[in-house]
């Protein structure tokens, strides 16, 4: 489902809008041409009486016509909702206006050209929303199979409101709110063989955030295959384990840089189910994985449903995914080797001490006794 877009050589306003017949108009568009004032004449920063000013530019930018018949109305039918837009440059000035110069305009451009395929919403709800927040990547594909279930809610940014809907659909809700420019794709039933092509085609960077590791060495197979870059970030406690897959710059390079070795479909099935547990904490990170991750982990479906996920952990991994894209969006090199961002270390003062860190190491020799390792 997309946003409708009034075609003004078709339809008059009042026509779009008696056609739909909106449950809520939101107009704000002088708000919009005062924010867009300001930022083409910055000097008003310091002058805080400039109502003459913002006049004077609003007469001009509308020139004869009526308010409402300039910019662009969208009519978004999930929630019946009609509202008024700047056009696609100015919506995207305005919203990326505060970027400067951290995000200079050529490299703004280039981040928005970025397309993005994003498989599991979860974790990767939060790499989508941040990125779009930054004025990312206007060609998105979303994929993930599930519904928000009341457990999802401690970690990800839709409320109990959004119960039993589709991740592929708040997502998609969200990000054509905030730019109705966007170009969405959505896989509802997730990536399978069967939609791995049309998942992958024209990508730039697959972001892997599955919970299936058959879905995850799938993903990796065919980026590799086709030259694309996979980023992936794991919650760990409070902190998360990123790593970045060169596939685009190195075809040959063997899945989640060698941890596992070279793995293929075939060696997967071959497993047996009591290694699975051991090549899923090969993939994570085992000499980074937290204490409590680790007693957690031997838990599961015992004294816990399954594995713990933080929503500091989420909406972290969200910031690091978010900060990754844009390096690969601006040709800047990147950290491929896994790593940890641990609020622990960086926060916790004891953190580093010698008797902490004993403990954390027996900690960590016990769990890999239990699995295996």
């Amino acid at each position: 489902m997309q946003p409708e877009r009034l075609d003004r050589l078709k339809e008059s306003f009042s026509a779009f809008r008696d056609r739909l017949q909106p449950s809520k108009v939101i107009d704000r568009y002088n708000l919009l041409l005062e924010d867009l004032f300001l930022i083409r004449n910055p000097r008003f920063k310091f002058i805080k009486d400039h109502a003459i000013e913002v006049e004077a530019f609003t007469k001009e930018y509308c020139g004869e016509k009526p308010i409402e018949e300039v910019g662009e109305w969208f009519f978004f039918p999930w929630n019946k909702i009609l509202v008024h837009y700047l056009p696609h440059d100015e919506h995207q000035e305005i919203r990326t206006a505060r970027n400067r110069n951290i995000i200079t305009k050529e490299e703004q451009k280039k981040l928005y050209g970025l397309t993005v395929a994003y498989a599991g919403l979860s974790v990767g709800s939060h790499g989508a929303l941040t990125f779009a927040l930054m004025g990312g990547a206007r060609h998105i594909k979303i994929a993930d199979p599930d519904e928000v279930s009341p457990s999802n809610l401690n970690r990800i940014r839709f409320d109990f409101l959004d119960l039993g809907r589709k991740k592929t659909d708040l997502v998609r809700e969200y990000i054509y709110q905030l730019n109705p420019y966007a170009e969405i794709e959505t896989f509802d039933s997730g990536v399978t063989e069967e939609t791995m092509s049309a998942f992958l085609e024209d990508a730039d960077v697959l972001v892997e955030e599955t919970d299936n590791l058959e879905m995850k060495i799938r993903l990796r197979l065919a980026a590799r295959e086709r030259g694309i870059p996979v980023v992936m970030a794991t919650d760990n406690g409070d902190n998360i384990i990123v790593e970045v897959e060169r596939f685009d710059t190195v075809k040959t390079k063997q899945l989640f840089n060698g941890v596992i070795g070279d793995v293929n479909i075939e060696m997967f099935k071959s497993f047996i189910p009591s290694d699975l547990p051991k090549l899923a904490t090969k993939i994570a990170g085992p000499e980074l994985v937290t204490e409590r991750m680790m007693s957690s982990l031997l838990q599961v479906g015992r004294e816990i449903y399954s594995w713990p996920q933080l929503g500091d952990a989420a909406t972290l991994s969200g910031v690091a995914i978010s900060y990754i894209l844009k390096r690969l969006a601006l040709g800047q090199i990147v950290n491929e080797e896994k790593c940890e961002i641990s609020l622990d270390a960086l926060l916790d003062p004891e953190y580093h001490a010698p008797h902490v860190k004993i403990a954390r190491e027996k900690a960590r020799a016990g769990f890999f006794a239990a699995i295996g390792l």
